[in-house]
Order: C-alpha cells, then sequence, then structure tokens
C-alpha cells in the first residue's frame, strides 16, 4: 500500500478536506507514517527534515536495480567466510557523517520527473551524493546471507541504499529484504495506529478524539501562551514585537515560536526576525 493511499483513506475516514503524510514509506515498508488532517497540514513542514529510525533486513549476496527485494538481480555470488566480527566492522564504517548516492529508483525529480519513472524506462539518472547522518548502527539478528539491524539517522536517508553500499562493502552485494520505520520525528511505532484502528475509531465516532493536537505534535518548539490582548493582534494580523513574546521564550536554532491559548491550542507559528515577528501562518479559529 503506498503512502497516498494510506492519505486517501484517512481523509475519507475522517471527511478532511485536506490531507497529507510528511515522508514517503515505500509500498512494501510499514510502520510510522505521519498524517496531518486539514489545517494541521499547515505544520507538515516542520517533519519533512526529521530524524528517523528503522527496523531493516539485509540479504547479502544479491544486487538488485532497485536495491530492495522488489527488482531485478543484477549480481549475485556467494557468503562466504563473514564473521561476526567482520560484520560488527563493516557496519561501524557507516556511522557518522556520510555521503550517500540517491537511488536511481527514487520520488527525487530530474528536470521535473521523478527518477523512478525515467529508470523504469530504461534512462536511469544519478543525483549527486548526499551528505546524510547515520546516528547509530545496531544489529539485531545475524542469519547469513540475512542482518537485521535498527539505524537511527537524519532525514533523507535511503535505507535501501545504505544496504546496497553495506553489501559492496563486503564484496558479494546486498539488497534491502524488509523494513519498518519505528520512529519519525519523536512520534514513536508504539503510539501509532493501524488503519484497522482508525477504521474502529471511525465507525465507532471517536477518530477525532484520538487525533494529536497541532501544538502537542510540534513538541520540541518553543512556545508562549498568548493573553488576550496578543490573541486579537493574531486575529487582525497586527505587528508583532519582542514586547509581546519575550526573547528569553526562544530557544530553537531556527527561532521559531509557537502561541497557544489558555487551553494549549495553537494559534499560530511565529519566526523571530531582529526585534519582531513574522507570521509562519495562522490557524483559523474563532478568536471571540
Amino acid at each position: 500500500m503506498t503512502s497516498a493511499r494510506i492519505v486517501s483513506i484517512l481523509k475519507r475516514l475522517s471527511g478532511a478536506k485536506k490531507a497529507g503524510h510528511t515522508g514517503t514509506l515505500d509500498p512494501f515498508a510499514t510502520g510510522v507514517l505521519i498524517c496531518c488532517i486539514n489545517e494541521a497540514t499547515k505544520i507538515s513542514r516542520f517533519f519533512l527534515g526529521g530524524n528517523k529510525k528503522y527496523r531493516a533486513r539485509l540479504c547479502l549476496g544479491a544486487e538488485t536495480d532497485t536495491q530492495d527485494f522488489t527488482g531485478k538481480v543484477i549480481s549475485a555470488c556467494g557468503v562466504f567466510g563473514i564473521t561476526d566480527k567482520d560484520i560488527r566492522q563493516a557496519f561501524k564504517k557507516f556511522e557518522g557523517v556520510i555521503e550517500q548516492f540517491p537511488p536511481a529508483f527514487s520520488a527525487l525529480k530530474h528536470e521535473g520527473v521523478p527518477l523512478y519513472k525515467l529508470a523504469r524506462k530504461g534512462l536511469p539518472v544519478q543525483k549527486p551524493a548526499r551528505k546524510i547522518h547515520i546516528f547509530d548502527i545496531k544489529i539485531i539478528e545475524t542469519d547469513l546471507p540475512e542482518i537485521v539491524f535498527d539505524v537511527s539517522c537524519s532525514a533523507g536517508t535511503y535505507i535501501r541504499t545504505l544496504c546496497a553500499d553495506i553489501g559492496k562493502a563486503f564484496g558479494c552485494g546486498g539488497h534491502l529484504k524488509a523494513l519498518r520505520r519505528t520512529e519519525s520525528c519523536g512520534f514513536d511505532i508504539r503510539e501509532a495506529s493501524s488503519i484497522e484502528d482508525l477504521e474502529k475509531l471511525a465507525s465507532d465516532g471517536k477518530l477525532s478524539a484520538s487525533m494529536i493536537s497541532m501544538s502537542d505534535a510540534l513538541q520540541d518548539m518553543p512556545f508562549h501562551t498568548a493573553d488576550d490582548v496578543l490573541i486579537e493582534k493574531i486575529s487582525c494580523g497586527k505587528p508583532i514585537t519582542e514586547r509581546d513574546i519575550y526573547p528569553e521564550k526562544l530557544n530553537g536554532p531556527d527561532n521559531f515560536v509557537k502561541v497557544v491559548n489558555k487551553e494549549n491550542e495553537l494559534l499560530a507559528v511565529l519566526n523571530k526576525t531582529g526585534n519582531k515577528y513574522v507570521y509562519s501562518f495562522v490557524i483559523n479559529r474563532d478568536y471571540s
């Protein structure tokens, strides 16, 4: 099931006018997919660059054109003489800031055309290498030719490319056999709901009650609780200065601050520039 299909189902169940996800999962992958409904689509950009965690299954001895099990095998060889020490040392080399070439079969675009469409036509395009950060890799299970591992990484990391690169490091090739996203932008899979869960909640009329509020979703963003004067200014789109929100309220690198009311409902997200604040967006609410 594609990420777009998940969004379509959620939109139907919730009756939302707008819905979207914040980071595509390959159709064969499972796990955390953050979805934003209606006004919450305004905050989706704050999750696009967040860190991720995955559990992956690497299969050594076979290289595929898509770098995963859905592709065509383009080279294969036996897996012999690889010890547990070899595996630990090989995986360790991929920790830290490294360069990774995005796969030809990906949603990245070349001259406006997704790379996977060009690759399917026999016209693969190799994008330049990009710096990514592998924070941690932990080997969970080894049963050669397969290795199960957990990885914590920055946004933009392709786990199938990581598997392919590890296979090359062993000299036998490799590809991704299974993938599960266990965390995205601080949201853990233990908090997630399955499609079946969502359908049951919708049929019981409890779907909206199970959703995470916009304010709570922006869990790491500094906040300011607005008084009636500030709420009035925001409702009218009036300029906001340091007199309204004190600078010590900010501690984030991007100078974003979420403004909430006494009920912790998100009113707006502002960006501090100099001694004033610029509106990133305002949530449509009844301010009366």
